[in-house]
């Protein structure tokens, strides 16, 4: 069975760098966990959270063309606590569901937006600031 991106894998950690801890995956596949992946906090020291030989759970974020994988403990982490976030909060009968907010997907959809926002904070300075100014000034 290959490993696909966007799975959550169990691996075993082989090795530790500055940069990251080295994981063994299963069928002898071979990831990286970059330092920024390993937790939400601050990681200076990765032997703090990790020692070579645990038994970590790992999202796979992608594949390099070496073949190795890219991994995030952090992300793993996140996706099992949200499955099981439904198990503890269930809506009241009669109660309002809300739709969670997607963040845009693509870089494109996050750049127009920021434009948008972007644009429409300049118009509301420059009003502000005529009206600070006495409004606009008229042509005789």
């Amino acid at each position: 069975m290959p490993i696909e991106v966007g799975s959550i894998i169990e691996g075993k950690v082989t090795g530790i760098a500055n940069f990251g801890a080295f994981v063994e995956l299963p069928e002898q596949a071979v990831g990286l966990v970059h330092i920024s992946q390993i937790s939400d906090k601050y990681v200076t020291n990765i032997n703090e959270f990790l020692k070579v030989g645990d038994s970590i759970k790992v999202k796979v974020l992608g594949i390099n063309k070496k073949g190795k994988y890219d991994l995030s403990v952090k992300q793993a982490s996140k996706q099992e606590f949200a499955s099981k976030l439904p198990l503890l909060s269930k809506p009241r009968p009669g109660e309002r569901t809300r739709e969670p907010k997607h963040p845009p997907g693509s870089f494109e959809d996050k750049i127009t937006q920021f434009l948008k926002q972007s644009e429409e904070k300049l118009l509301d300075l420059k009003r502000n600031l005529q009206e600070k100014q006495g409004g606009p000034k008229k042509k005789k």
